[in-house]
Protein backbone atom coordinates (compact mmCIF):
# COMPACT_ATOMS: atom_id res chain seq x y z
CA UNK A 1 0.00 0.00 0.00
CA UNK A 2 1.06 3.81 -0.40
CA UNK A 3 0.55 6.91 0.62
CA UNK A 4 1.30 8.57 -2.42
CA UNK A 5 -2.38 9.70 -3.44
CA UNK A 6 -3.09 11.11 -0.60
CA UNK A 7 0.67 13.30 -0.35
CA UNK A 8 -0.61 14.87 -3.47
CA UNK A 9 -3.61 15.88 -2.70
CA UNK A 10 -4.09 19.33 -1.23
CA UNK A 11 -5.72 18.78 2.06
CA UNK A 12 -9.44 20.22 2.64
CA UNK A 13 -9.81 23.72 3.16
CA UNK A 14 -12.15 26.44 1.74
CA UNK A 15 -10.34 29.87 1.07
CA UNK A 16 -13.67 31.77 0.40
CA UNK A 17 -15.54 30.49 3.96
CA UNK A 18 -12.22 32.30 5.49
CA UNK A 19 -12.49 35.23 3.89
CA UNK A 20 -15.71 35.56 4.32
CA UNK A 21 -15.87 34.67 8.22
CA UNK A 22 -13.14 37.23 8.68
CA UNK A 23 -15.04 40.06 6.78
CA UNK A 24 -18.21 39.42 8.72
CA UNK A 25 -16.41 39.66 12.23
CA UNK A 26 -14.48 43.03 10.37
CA UNK A 27 -17.90 44.14 9.09
CA UNK A 28 -19.71 43.69 12.58
CA UNK A 29 -17.30 42.69 15.25
CA UNK A 30 -20.63 42.00 17.62
CA UNK A 31 -21.17 39.05 15.28
CA UNK A 32 -17.47 37.58 16.76
CA UNK A 33 -19.57 36.22 19.89
CA UNK A 34 -21.59 33.77 17.60
CA UNK A 35 -18.55 32.28 17.10
CA UNK A 36 -16.82 32.52 19.20
CA UNK A 37 -17.33 28.78 21.00
CA UNK A 38 -16.54 27.13 17.44
CA UNK A 39 -14.04 28.57 15.92
CA UNK A 40 -10.30 28.89 16.90
CA UNK A 41 -6.81 30.39 15.05
CA UNK A 42 -5.58 26.64 14.27
CA UNK A 43 -9.45 26.43 12.15
CA UNK A 44 -7.73 28.52 9.46
CA UNK A 45 -5.73 26.72 6.68
CA UNK A 46 -4.18 30.13 5.39
CA UNK A 47 -1.42 31.51 7.82
CA UNK A 48 -2.12 34.70 6.82
CA UNK A 49 -6.05 34.18 7.90
CA UNK A 50 -4.84 32.84 11.35
CA UNK A 51 -2.94 35.52 12.05
CA UNK A 52 -5.65 37.92 11.66
CA UNK A 53 -8.21 35.81 13.60
CA UNK A 54 -5.17 35.83 16.24
CA UNK A 55 -4.99 39.47 16.32
CA UNK A 56 -8.84 40.01 16.48
CA UNK A 57 -8.96 37.73 19.42
CA UNK A 58 -6.13 39.56 21.03
CA UNK A 59 -8.46 42.95 20.66
CA UNK A 60 -11.82 41.30 21.64
CA UNK A 61 -9.84 39.80 25.41
CA UNK A 62 -8.35 43.41 25.81
CA UNK A 63 -12.32 44.48 25.35
CA UNK A 64 -11.09 46.99 22.48
CA UNK A 65 -12.66 47.86 19.91
CA UNK A 66 -12.15 45.85 16.40
CA UNK A 67 -11.73 47.31 12.96
CA UNK A 68 -9.69 47.81 9.66
CA UNK A 69 -7.80 50.01 11.71
CA UNK A 70 -6.96 48.61 15.51
CA UNK A 71 -6.60 44.74 13.67
CA UNK A 72 -3.83 46.20 11.36
CA UNK A 73 -2.07 48.51 14.33
CA UNK A 74 -2.23 44.70 16.47
CA UNK A 75 -0.45 42.77 13.70
CA UNK A 76 1.95 45.94 12.86
CA UNK A 77 3.09 45.81 16.53
CA UNK A 78 3.40 41.69 16.58
CA UNK A 79 5.28 41.79 13.37
CA UNK A 80 2.87 40.11 11.37
CA UNK A 81 1.43 42.77 9.46
CA UNK A 82 3.21 41.28 6.26
CA UNK A 83 2.34 37.16 6.57
CA UNK A 84 -1.37 38.25 7.10
CA UNK A 85 -1.46 39.77 3.24
CA UNK A 86 -0.57 43.55 4.82
CA UNK A 87 -3.06 46.38 4.91
CA UNK A 88 -4.68 46.48 1.74
CA UNK A 89 -5.34 42.57 1.68
CA UNK A 90 -7.00 43.21 5.34
CA UNK A 91 -8.98 45.78 4.29
CA UNK A 92 -10.61 43.91 0.92
CA UNK A 93 -11.55 41.63 3.34
CA UNK A 94 -14.76 43.45 4.17
CA UNK A 95 -15.60 43.77 0.84
CA UNK A 96 -16.23 40.12 0.51
CA UNK A 97 -19.37 39.79 2.46
CA UNK A 98 -22.42 42.43 1.92
CA UNK A 99 -23.30 41.32 5.60
CA UNK A 100 -22.58 39.32 8.86
CA UNK A 101 -25.74 37.05 8.90
CA UNK A 102 -24.50 34.03 7.93
CA UNK A 103 -21.18 33.95 9.58
CA UNK A 104 -22.06 31.02 11.89
CA UNK A 105 -22.49 29.10 8.79
CA UNK A 106 -19.07 30.66 7.18
CA UNK A 107 -17.15 29.70 10.51
CA UNK A 108 -18.50 26.35 10.83
CA UNK A 109 -17.13 25.22 7.03
CA UNK A 110 -13.55 26.77 8.25
CA UNK A 111 -13.56 24.73 11.63
CA UNK A 112 -15.32 21.84 9.41
CA UNK A 113 -12.58 21.79 7.11
CA UNK A 114 -9.76 21.70 9.48
CA UNK A 115 -11.37 18.73 11.17
CA UNK A 116 -10.73 16.78 7.92
CA UNK A 117 -7.27 17.84 8.04
CA UNK A 118 -6.64 16.76 11.74
CA UNK A 119 -8.52 13.41 10.56
CA UNK A 120 -6.19 12.92 7.64
CA UNK A 121 -2.68 13.58 9.88
CA UNK A 122 -4.16 11.33 12.25
CA UNK A 123 -5.18 8.57 9.93
CA UNK A 124 -1.47 9.04 7.99
CA UNK A 125 0.21 8.87 11.39
CA UNK A 126 -1.72 5.44 11.97
CA UNK A 127 -0.98 4.23 8.55
CA UNK A 128 2.80 4.68 8.99
CA UNK A 129 2.46 3.07 12.58
CA UNK A 130 0.51 0.08 11.07
CA UNK A 131 3.22 -0.26 8.15
CA UNK A 132 6.43 -0.14 10.95
CA UNK A 133 7.54 -3.37 12.10
CA UNK A 134 8.73 -2.08 15.47
CA UNK A 135 5.94 -2.53 18.40
CA UNK A 136 2.93 -4.29 19.29
CA UNK A 137 -0.16 -4.57 17.31
CA UNK A 138 -2.18 -4.13 20.62
CA UNK A 139 0.23 -1.18 21.67
CA UNK A 140 -0.54 0.87 18.00
CA UNK A 141 -4.45 0.27 18.31
CA UNK A 142 -4.83 1.77 21.69
CA UNK A 143 -2.13 4.31 20.39
CA UNK A 144 -4.76 4.70 16.98
CA UNK A 145 -7.68 5.04 19.91
CA UNK A 146 -5.99 7.39 21.59
CA UNK A 147 -5.11 9.65 18.76
CA UNK A 148 -9.06 9.36 17.79
CA UNK A 149 -10.59 10.17 20.96
CA UNK A 150 -8.00 13.35 21.34
CA UNK A 151 -9.09 14.68 17.89
CA UNK A 152 -12.81 14.28 18.80
CA UNK A 153 -12.09 15.78 22.71
CA UNK A 154 -11.76 19.92 21.03
CA UNK A 155 -15.22 19.62 19.70
CA UNK A 156 -16.59 18.21 23.17
CA UNK A 157 -17.55 21.13 26.39
CA UNK A 158 -16.87 18.88 28.36
CA UNK A 159 -15.53 15.36 29.49
CA UNK A 160 -14.78 12.70 32.58
CA UNK A 161 -12.23 14.00 35.17
CA UNK A 162 -10.17 11.71 37.53
CA UNK A 163 -11.56 12.30 41.54
CA UNK A 164 -8.34 13.15 42.09
CA UNK A 165 -8.50 16.16 39.86
CA UNK A 166 -11.73 17.14 41.20
CA UNK A 167 -10.86 16.86 44.31
CA UNK A 168 -7.72 19.30 44.16
CA UNK A 169 -10.01 21.54 42.61
CA UNK A 170 -12.72 21.12 45.52
CA UNK A 171 -10.35 21.38 47.74
CA UNK A 172 -8.68 24.60 46.03
CA UNK A 173 -12.25 26.37 46.17
CA UNK A 174 -13.10 25.13 49.68
CA UNK A 175 -9.66 27.32 50.61
CA UNK A 176 -10.65 30.29 48.47
CA UNK A 177 -13.47 30.64 50.54
CA UNK A 178 -12.11 30.31 53.63
CA UNK A 179 -9.83 32.89 52.78
CA UNK A 180 -12.16 34.88 51.80
CA UNK A 181 -15.01 34.83 54.67
CA UNK A 182 -17.53 35.24 52.09
CA UNK A 183 -20.57 35.37 53.85
CA UNK A 184 -22.62 33.00 51.36
CA UNK A 185 -20.62 31.04 48.37
CA UNK A 186 -23.14 32.40 45.74
CA UNK A 187 -24.80 35.78 44.26
CA UNK A 188 -26.69 37.12 46.94
CA UNK A 189 -30.43 37.91 46.05
CA UNK A 190 -30.99 40.62 48.62
CA UNK A 191 -32.80 38.81 50.97
CA UNK A 192 -30.45 37.71 54.07
CA UNK A 193 -32.80 34.82 54.90
CA UNK A 194 -32.93 33.17 51.13
CA UNK A 195 -29.78 33.80 51.22
CA UNK A 196 -28.51 31.54 53.72
CA UNK A 197 -31.39 28.67 52.82
CA UNK A 198 -29.46 28.83 49.66
CA UNK A 199 -26.13 30.18 50.37
CA UNK A 200 -26.78 33.18 47.11
CA UNK A 201 -27.90 31.36 44.18
CA UNK A 202 -25.11 28.94 43.31
CA UNK A 203 -23.17 28.75 39.43
CA UNK A 204 -24.62 26.20 37.31
CA UNK A 205 -27.74 26.11 38.71
CA UNK A 206 -31.07 26.35 36.64
CA UNK A 207 -33.81 28.07 39.53
CA UNK A 208 -37.30 28.64 39.02
CA UNK A 209 -39.77 30.92 40.49
CA UNK A 210 -43.32 30.13 39.92
CA UNK A 211 -46.12 32.16 41.30
CA UNK A 212 -50.48 32.62 39.77
CA UNK A 213 -50.42 35.52 37.49
CA UNK A 214 -50.29 39.14 39.72
CA UNK A 215 -48.42 37.82 42.76
CA UNK A 216 -45.09 39.27 41.61
CA UNK A 217 -43.06 37.45 39.62
CA UNK A 218 -41.70 39.75 37.64
CA UNK A 219 -41.36 42.16 40.97
CA UNK A 220 -39.64 39.77 43.17
CA UNK A 221 -36.70 38.97 39.91
CA UNK A 222 -36.33 42.69 39.21
CA UNK A 223 -35.71 43.55 43.52
CA UNK A 224 -33.40 40.40 42.76
CA UNK A 225 -31.97 41.66 39.73
CA UNK A 226 -31.62 45.48 41.52
CA UNK A 227 -30.05 44.24 44.37
CA UNK A 228 -27.45 42.26 42.52
CA UNK A 229 -26.56 45.18 39.87
CA UNK A 230 -27.27 48.22 41.23
CA UNK A 231 -26.24 47.50 44.69
CA UNK A 232 -23.43 44.86 44.48
CA UNK A 233 -22.50 45.79 40.71
CA UNK A 234 -22.79 42.32 39.84
CA UNK A 235 -23.22 42.02 36.15
CA UNK A 236 -27.00 40.73 34.98
CA UNK A 237 -28.91 39.49 32.29
CA UNK A 238 -32.64 40.17 32.02
CA UNK A 239 -34.71 38.69 29.45
CA UNK A 240 -38.65 40.04 29.65
CA UNK A 241 -40.49 38.45 27.00
CA UNK A 242 -43.81 40.25 28.81
CA UNK A 243 -43.53 43.57 28.97
CA UNK A 244 -41.32 46.16 27.15
CA UNK A 245 -37.93 47.74 28.64
CA UNK A 246 -39.43 50.88 29.38
CA UNK A 247 -42.08 49.41 31.56
CA UNK A 248 -39.24 46.89 32.87
CA UNK A 249 -37.36 50.52 33.72
CA UNK A 250 -40.28 52.41 34.83
CA UNK A 251 -40.64 49.91 38.13
CA UNK A 252 -37.08 49.73 38.94
CA UNK A 253 -37.04 53.70 39.07
CA UNK A 254 -40.24 53.61 40.72
CA UNK A 255 -38.72 50.84 43.20
CA UNK A 256 -35.46 52.85 43.75
CA UNK A 257 -36.78 56.07 44.02
CA UNK A 258 -39.44 55.09 46.10
CA UNK A 259 -42.02 56.65 43.94
CA UNK A 260 -45.65 54.94 43.62
CA UNK A 261 -45.31 53.33 39.98
CA UNK A 262 -48.75 55.40 39.08
CA UNK A 263 -47.44 58.53 39.89
CA UNK A 264 -44.87 58.17 37.47
CA UNK A 265 -47.12 56.42 34.94
CA UNK A 266 -49.33 59.38 34.95
CA UNK A 267 -46.48 62.01 35.68
CA UNK A 268 -47.93 63.49 38.78
CA UNK A 269 -44.63 63.93 40.14
CA UNK A 270 -44.20 66.35 42.98
CA UNK A 271 -41.00 68.96 42.97
CA UNK A 272 -39.43 66.91 45.74
CA UNK A 273 -39.97 63.49 43.51
CA UNK A 274 -37.76 64.65 41.27
CA UNK A 275 -34.63 64.76 43.55
CA UNK A 276 -35.30 60.94 44.37
CA UNK A 277 -36.05 60.08 40.70
CA UNK A 278 -32.49 62.04 39.46
CA UNK A 279 -30.70 59.88 42.30
CA UNK A 280 -32.41 56.46 41.34
CA UNK A 281 -31.49 57.11 37.54
CA UNK A 282 -28.47 57.93 38.41
CA UNK A 283 -27.96 54.75 40.20
CA UNK A 284 -29.36 52.39 37.24
CA UNK A 285 -27.72 54.50 34.96
CA UNK A 286 -24.15 53.08 36.31
CA UNK A 287 -25.51 49.04 36.95
CA UNK A 288 -24.00 46.62 34.78
CA UNK A 289 -27.72 45.99 33.84
CA UNK A 290 -28.70 44.36 30.56
CA UNK A 291 -32.08 43.90 29.46
CA UNK A 292 -33.30 42.25 26.04
CA UNK A 293 -37.18 42.80 25.59
CA UNK A 294 -37.91 40.67 22.20
CA UNK A 295 -41.54 39.77 21.87
CA UNK A 296 -41.90 35.77 20.84
CA UNK A 297 -38.41 35.63 21.66
CA UNK A 298 -37.17 31.45 19.68
CA UNK A 299 -35.01 29.59 22.32
CA UNK A 300 -32.16 29.47 19.85
CA UNK A 301 -31.76 33.54 20.08
CA UNK A 302 -32.48 33.18 23.79
CA UNK A 303 -29.19 30.76 23.71
CA UNK A 304 -27.07 33.03 21.75
CA UNK A 305 -27.85 36.33 23.24
CA UNK A 306 -27.36 34.61 26.54
CA UNK A 307 -23.94 33.33 25.11
CA UNK A 308 -23.07 36.75 24.20
CA UNK A 309 -23.86 38.39 27.19
CA UNK A 310 -21.71 35.96 29.22
CA UNK A 311 -18.76 36.25 26.96
CA UNK A 312 -18.34 39.63 25.98
CA UNK A 313 -20.31 41.65 28.54
CA UNK A 314 -19.46 38.86 31.95
CA UNK A 315 -22.75 38.88 33.30
CA UNK A 316 -22.85 36.10 36.15
CA UNK A 317 -26.84 35.61 36.34
CA UNK A 318 -29.38 35.75 33.86
CA UNK A 319 -33.16 35.94 34.66
CA UNK A 320 -35.87 34.99 31.99
CA UNK A 321 -39.33 36.21 32.42
CA UNK A 322 -41.02 33.71 31.91
CA UNK A 323 -40.91 30.52 30.39
CA UNK A 324 -43.90 29.98 28.89
CA UNK A 325 -43.18 33.10 26.30
CA UNK A 326 -40.27 31.44 25.12
CA UNK A 327 -41.18 30.35 21.69
CA UNK A 328 -40.03 26.74 20.65
CA UNK A 329 -38.66 26.12 17.14
CA UNK A 330 -40.21 22.65 16.89
CA UNK A 331 -43.62 24.87 16.68
CA UNK A 332 -45.76 21.32 15.88
CA UNK A 333 -44.82 19.30 18.91
CA UNK A 334 -47.58 19.63 22.28
CA UNK A 335 -46.91 22.41 24.08
CA UNK A 336 -45.87 20.59 27.22
CA UNK A 337 -43.00 18.70 25.20
CA UNK A 338 -41.94 21.94 23.86
CA UNK A 339 -41.93 23.96 27.68
CA UNK A 340 -40.20 20.56 28.53
CA UNK A 341 -37.15 21.11 25.82
CA UNK A 342 -37.04 25.04 26.63
CA UNK A 343 -36.47 23.57 30.55
CA UNK A 344 -34.28 21.45 29.34
CA UNK A 345 -32.60 23.82 26.83
CA UNK A 346 -31.91 26.71 29.91
CA UNK A 347 -30.47 23.78 32.53
CA UNK A 348 -27.97 22.71 30.11
CA UNK A 349 -27.14 26.84 29.32
CA UNK A 350 -26.33 27.28 33.28
CA UNK A 351 -24.23 24.24 32.92
CA UNK A 352 -22.83 25.58 30.14
CA UNK A 353 -21.87 29.34 31.01
CA UNK A 354 -21.25 28.65 35.15
CA UNK A 355 -23.60 31.24 36.19
CA UNK A 356 -27.31 30.55 37.55
CA UNK A 357 -30.25 30.89 35.29
CA UNK A 358 -33.25 32.15 36.98
CA UNK A 359 -36.71 31.25 34.96
CA UNK A 360 -40.25 32.79 35.77
CA UNK A 361 -43.06 30.56 35.52
CA UNK A 362 -46.82 30.35 36.24
CA UNK A 363 -48.85 27.86 38.28
CA UNK A 364 -52.01 26.40 37.29
CA UNK A 365 -55.13 27.82 37.94
CA UNK A 366 -56.71 24.98 40.94
CA UNK A 367 -53.62 26.52 43.18
CA UNK A 368 -55.82 29.83 43.51
CA UNK A 369 -56.05 30.27 46.97
CA UNK A 370 -53.98 27.30 48.02
CA UNK A 371 -50.60 26.70 49.02
CA UNK A 372 -48.64 25.97 46.06
CA UNK A 373 -46.16 22.27 45.43
CA UNK A 374 -44.24 20.78 42.71
CA UNK A 375 -47.32 19.31 41.23
CA UNK A 376 -48.28 23.02 40.85
CA UNK A 377 -46.10 24.07 37.96
CA UNK A 378 -48.21 24.26 34.53
CA UNK A 379 -47.78 22.97 31.77
CA UNK A 380 -44.71 20.59 32.45
CA UNK A 381 -43.20 18.35 34.97
CA UNK A 382 -40.19 18.65 33.72
CA UNK A 383 -39.51 21.84 34.97
CA UNK A 384 -39.74 20.40 38.24
CA UNK A 385 -37.42 17.86 37.29
CA UNK A 386 -34.50 19.84 35.35
CA UNK A 387 -34.51 22.45 37.96
CA UNK A 388 -31.83 22.38 40.89
CA UNK A 389 -34.03 24.86 42.92
CA UNK A 390 -37.95 25.71 42.45
CA UNK A 391 -38.98 28.75 44.59
CA UNK A 392 -43.04 29.26 44.82
CA UNK A 393 -44.54 32.96 45.95
CA UNK A 394 -47.23 32.57 47.70
CA UNK A 395 -50.50 35.46 49.13
CA UNK A 396 -53.48 35.24 49.76
CA UNK A 397 -55.22 37.71 47.49
CA UNK A 398 -56.46 41.23 49.50
CA UNK A 399 -54.11 39.95 52.13
CA UNK A 400 -52.72 43.58 52.28
CA UNK A 401 -51.68 46.34 55.06
CA UNK A 402 -52.83 49.97 55.18
CA UNK A 403 -49.73 50.97 56.75
CA UNK A 404 -48.64 54.40 54.91
CA UNK A 405 -45.02 53.69 55.37
CA UNK A 406 -45.07 50.44 53.21
CA UNK A 407 -48.30 51.71 50.90
CA UNK A 408 -50.36 48.58 50.75
CA UNK A 409 -48.07 46.02 51.84
CA UNK A 410 -48.77 42.08 51.38
CA UNK A 411 -47.03 39.62 53.80
CA UNK A 412 -45.94 36.86 51.29
CA UNK A 413 -44.62 33.52 51.61
CA UNK A 414 -41.53 32.84 49.53
CA UNK A 415 -41.72 28.76 49.43
CA UNK A 416 -38.55 27.09 48.67
CA UNK A 417 -40.08 23.62 47.76
CA UNK A 418 -36.71 21.97 46.17
CA UNK A 419 -33.00 22.40 46.09
CA UNK A 420 -31.11 19.61 44.88
CA UNK A 421 -28.13 20.33 47.45
CA UNK A 422 -29.29 22.17 50.88
CA UNK A 423 -32.48 22.12 52.68
CA UNK A 424 -36.11 23.64 52.00
CA UNK A 425 -38.14 25.97 54.13
CA UNK A 426 -40.57 29.07 53.40
CA UNK A 427 -38.68 32.49 53.49
CA UNK A 428 -41.29 35.92 54.62
CA UNK A 429 -41.27 38.97 52.32
CA UNK A 430 -43.57 41.32 51.94
CA UNK A 431 -45.02 42.60 48.82
CA UNK A 432 -44.96 46.78 48.47
CA UNK A 433 -47.80 47.57 46.04
CA UNK A 434 -46.86 51.27 46.09
CA UNK A 435 -43.84 50.90 44.81
CA UNK A 436 -43.95 47.40 42.95
CA UNK A 437 -40.96 45.24 45.21
CA UNK A 438 -40.21 42.90 47.77
CA UNK A 439 -38.64 43.55 50.93
CA UNK A 440 -37.36 41.15 54.07
CA UNK A 441 -39.73 40.65 56.50
CA UNK A 442 -37.34 39.38 59.23
CA UNK A 443 -34.00 36.54 58.62
CA UNK A 444 -36.01 34.08 60.00
CA UNK A 445 -36.83 30.47 58.16
CA UNK A 446 -40.17 29.19 58.43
Amino acid sequence: MSDEPLRDRVPPHNTEAEVATLGAILLDPESLGRVLTLLRADDFYRVSHARIYDAIMVLWEKNEAIDLITVTETLKSAGDLEIAGGAAYISSLTSSVPTSANVEYYAKIVHETNVRRRLLQVAQQIVADAFSETGESREMVEEAERKIFDLSEGDQTGGYKQAKDIVKQTVEAIERLYRTKEEYTGIPSGFPALDKLLSGFQDSEFIVIGARPSVGKTALALTMAANMSIHRKIPVGFFTLEMSDMAIMQRLIASEARIGSQTIRTGMLRPADFKNLTDAAGLIYDAPLWISDTPGMRLLDLRAQARRMRSQLGVRIIFVDYISLINNEHADLPRHEQIAEISRSLKALARELTIPIVALSQLTRDVEGKRPNLASIRESGSIEQDADVVMFLHRNRGETSQDPDHGNSGETDLIVAKQRNGPVGTVPITFVHKYTRFESRGDDII
